[in-house]
């Protein structure tokens, strides 16, 4: 069988691949394809998650063996066959291609051709310019508005004085006296 993904970004408006691939071919054969088609360095920590139809992630494909708890399923991607995580047409997956960013493409299973094999995957379609691979610093800092010079003061952090009526109504049963908290140790 030969599966048909389509890729897409949140972060590049006009940015489609649409990638052919065996369905015996690995996750890592993917990342490969994926990784050509956009013209992106072999050097981040991406991996992929298989989704539900509302884009929640469910189980992470991984590059390499993270040593997780022997009772979780540990998918690794040289080690996992697409068709064994992806089954059905219209399937959602992501690529998260900036760890660190928590950047992701959006990958539907758009069709499935049976009674075809292909010995590579190939990008059949390119549109667009991909998003960036890596943000730096600077970037990042006006992506989360830190930088966007808001004076972090009172205003923003609020202020450390409150008045005893904010405690009324409040049930402070239970809790300990901190006033001798020295005498503890």
């Amino acid at each position: 069988m030969v599966y048909k993904f389509r890729l897409l970004s949140d972060e590049a408006e006009n940015f489609r691949r649409d990638i052919e691939i065996d369905s015996d071919a690995t996750f890592h054969d993917l990342h490969k394809a994926i990784l050509a088609s956009v013209n992106y360095p072999d050097d981040q920590m991406t991996s992929f998650f298989t989704c539900n139809d509302n884009w929640i992630k469910e189980t992470e494909i991984t590059l390499e063996d993270m040593g997780s708890r022997s009772d979780e399923d540990n998918y690794v991607m040289s080690e996992t066959q697409l068709s064994e995580l992806v089954t059905e047409e219209k399937q959602h997956l992501m690529y998260v291609f900036d760890p660190l960013g928590d950047r992701v493409f959006f990958m539907e299973l758009s069709k499935i051709e049976y009674g075809k094999d292909i010995d590579e995957a190939r990008c059949v379609k390119a549109l667009g310019e991909p998003p960036t691979q890596m943000l730096d610093f600077d970037q990042l800092m006006s992506k989360n508005d830190i930088s966007s010079g808001v004076e972090l003061d009172e205003d923003f952090y609020g202020s450390n004085e409150y008045n005893d009526e904010d405690l009324d109504g409040l049930d402070l049963d239970g809790i300990a006296d901190t006033s001798s908290i020295d005498d503890l140790y």
